[in-house]
């Protein structure tokens, strides 16, 4: 059975609405996603560095659409591991775990790694939004097209913007 990484932050969780929500609640100002196509998600909004250390942080993250259907059928045709760099932001470790049973029930605890280097992790295909985890994986990659990597065509991941293209690319015949 093939292995399937699928990352967190950006895949599963639809961080941007949130990031977008906070950015407005503490300025008083609103930005728009064309203003920050092509940055990372630390150039978009600086005071994101606060906001991940923040306890509760990761539990208001929206779900992203189609992806509690789509991963439930991946689930069942393959070996899903999630995957999140989370160590990196150890405060998160508790919220991402709960986060993840509140919303992927069908996800068990012993699918779940939280990680600083997910390279290190065999798997046939990982799928994420960041060319600095898809770039060092050696098996199969699916990029997952979030604001920061929308613009960024030089590179051989397969493509895609939606849950509903991922249950095309991986469970239509």
């Amino acid at each position: 059975m093939k292995r399937i990484l699928v990352d967190m932050d950006g895949v599963l969780a639809d961080v941007y609405p949130r990031f977008f929500e906070l950015y407005e609640e503490e300025t008083g100002l609103k930005k728009t996603m064309e203003e920050i196509i092509g940055l990372k998600e630390g150039e978009a909004f600086p005071e994101i560095y606060r906001w991940v250390e923040t306890p509760g942080f990761f539990r208001t993250m929206p779900v992203m659409p189609d992806s509690q259907r789509v991963l439930k059928l991946l689930n069942e045709s393959y070996e899903i591991i999630v995957i999140s760099m989370a160590t990196e932001f150890p405060v998160s470790l508790t919220d991402k775990q709960l986060w993840l049973n509140d919303n992927f029930p069908f996800i068990s605890w012993k699918q779940v790694i939280f990680c600083g280097n997910k390279g290190l992790i065999p798997a046939d295909l990982m799928i994420d939004d960041h060319f600095k985890n898809l770039d060092n994986f050696g098996g199969e990659t699916i990029m997952f097209i979030q604001p920061n990597n929308i613009n960024n065509t030089d590179h051989h991941h397969k493509t895609v913007s939606s849950w509903a293209e991922l249950e095309n690319l991986l469970l239509t015949d």
